[in-house]
């Protein structure tokens, strides 16, 4: 194991030299320009990626963080769990829990200069209704989307300024899943297609929040304004510059060398921010600030019931006992993540359940093996059971740099005890297409942490959105699992509520289909001049309206 870990550290400084010299001769070549404008109003950001298109009411490859920059919702979920006014001033629910009513701020422009009012907030409710399909993991659309079906409309112009939302069945966490940052934020109506279908595309990304595209470079740069005619506390940079550095190494060099002001995100935002080995060095730079947020959600490996040899439940319990996670905190994520034992922190609302950890257990493991019927002959490297030999993959990310590392230490634990990993490392689209399709043994399948979890995310286990639907497939109790969740969403009864969780989420806990990894965090790496720096209350909102340079 040491090995690993050593020859996984001369990687990383290898690549970060060969970003060095690459960012230095791209720098070099003429016509290459550096992204406009510079100076002190301008708040420099880094994304790995494109930011898409802006639209609020998609996903992929639209860009969460940046999606919250422009788009604002009409409650905000905080960082002490609670719900707060946003475009929303103050609701009301009805007796039965069906009916919600939001008075709407009166003093909100689109940065077109239009209002916002109840007609707008219809207009995309609508829209988002119009490509539903696409929003089946998230239960508050289907809730507005069957009361649609019955007859109800739901969304009703009430007034001006007051809007009612109607559900099909009393939802519990409706006021969080309007929270979300997609799909149930608001664009200008004048910015959607005239047929109001923004599953289609959108004329431009037109919002309500603190700041305002205005220039989008594919592949260079985005650049976004300050509006000048916010409601709210206004940025405090008047320019934000996101560059679109996809390595983290290239990342690093260009925070050193003043190309961009802070890192923010780390381990588990995106596909890797910074390198934990990059970001423990400048715990101890002078000038730099370093910071780490509290828990916001689980990295897990989501492990398929329904393929071989994960289909064998004694093969999926051996597996989650023959990785250290212990030595995998230690020596990879340098203990700036702690150990999860659990797919959910028993933090999180109705998970703490006391479920026994599956622990470290090499011996174990082997046993289990054994008892399956996979042997290991004399001088065999893997083992075998009726000519076919113990192997699996494991998919990620290829561009993760972290998520590869946690690869390969699986990978070398697994092989201890006679079971062969392979490594498949691709697009993030191809890995995204994989957890749907379900061609994995195993794949990162993490959860999203608040607001999410734990109602959205076993939401999403009904349907193949996510790698959840297809790794639980070939469980014999899949279909009561998935009328256990439907259940839970809409109970009115708290104690049922708590036993129909407890039942969910311990019988996906025995079956061993998920391998919990660690808790994961945000990291913040900045200068000690740039002021306002503090991180967001959930995993994908980041503050940069509040962030300057003094």
């Amino acid at each position: 194991m040491g090995k690993l870990f050593r020859a996984i550290g001369m990687f990383r400084r290898l690549l970060t030299m060969t970003a060095v010299i690459a960012l230095t001769l791209f720098s070099a070549l003429p016509g290459v320009q550096a992204a406009p404008p510079e100076g002190k109003d301008v708040l420099v950001y880094s994304w790995n990626s494109n930011m898409g298109e802006f639209n609020p009411h998609l996903y992929s490859p639209n860009q969460m963080f940046s999606q919250n920059l422009i788009y604002e919702p009409l409650v905000r979920y905080q960082a002490d769990g609670m719900v707060a006014p946003c475009l929303a001033q103050s609701w009301s629910v009805s007796t039965d829990g069906r009916e919600y009513t939001f008075k709407l701020r009166q003093d909100v422009r689109f940065t077109d200069g239009r209002p916002f009012n109840a007609e707008a907030v219809k207009r995309n409710i609508d829209a988002v209704l119009q490509n539903h399909q696409r929003h089946e993991w998230l239960e508050l659309t289907n809730q507005l989307w069957k009361a649609k079906e019955s007859g109800k409309a739901p969304a009703t112009v009430v007034d001006e300024y007051t809007v009612r939302l109607t559900l099909h069945d009393p939802y519990y966490p409706a006021l969080q899943e309007l929270a979300l940052i997609r799909p149930a934020r608001f664009l200008s109506p004048a910015a959607m297609p005239e047929d109001g279908n923004t599953a289609k595309g959108i004329k431009e990304p037109v919002g309500t929040g603190p700041w305002k595209l205005v220039e989008a470079v594919k592949s260079e740069y985005a650049l976004l304004e300050r509006n000048e005619g916010y409601w709210g506390d206004k940025a405090k940079s008047k320019y934000l510059l996101i560059k679109i550095i996809p390595d983290t190494n290239a990342r690093v060099v260009a925070f050193e060398t003043g190309q961009i002001d802070i890192i923010y995100g780390g381990a588990g935002h995106g596909a890797g921010q910074i390198g934990l080995d990059s970001f423990e060095r400048y715990r101890t730079m002078p000038g730099v600030v370093t910071d780490v947020s509290a828990p916001l959600a689980t990295r897990a490996l989501a492990l398929n019931t329904k393929r071989f040899p994960t289909d064998d439940i004694d093969v999926r319990r051996a597996i989650l006992l023959a990785v250290d996670r212990d030595a995998l905190v230690k020596h990879v994520f340098l203990d700036v993540e702690r150990k999860a034992d659990t797919l959910f922190s028993p933090t999180m609302p109705y998970c703490d359940l006391g479920l026994k950890p599956y622990g470290f257990d090499r011996n174990e493991a082997e046993a289990l093996l054994e008892k399956a019927g996979w042997t290991l002959a004399d001088g065999a490297r893997y083992r075998t059971k009726d000519g076919k030999e113990l192997a699996l993959d494991l998919c990620f990310a290829g561009n993760d740099t972290l998520m590869k590392s946690v690869a390969e230490v699986v990978q070398g634990d697994l092989r201890k005890v006679g079971v062969k990993v392979n490594l498949v490392g691709e697009e993030k689209d191809s890995n995204l297409a994989r957890q749907r399709s379900g061609e994995f043994g195993m794949i990162f399948g993490n959860t999203w942490g608040a607001p999410y979890d734990p109602h959205s995310f076993v939401s999403s286990m009904r349907v193949p959105s996510h790698a959840d639907y297809q790794a639980q497939l070939g469980l014999p109790m899949k279909a009561d699992i998935d009328k256990a969740i439907g259940e839970v969403l809409i109970s009115v009864d708290e104690t049922r509520r708590r036993e129909l969780y407890q039942y969910i989420l311990s019988t996906l806990h025995d079956q061993a289909v998920y391998m919990p990894l660690t808790y994961m965090t945000n990291i913040m790496v900045h200068r000690d001049t740039l002021e306002g720096a503090h991180f967001g209350a959930t995993k994908n909102e980041i503050p940069l309206e509040t962030m300057y340079k003094r």
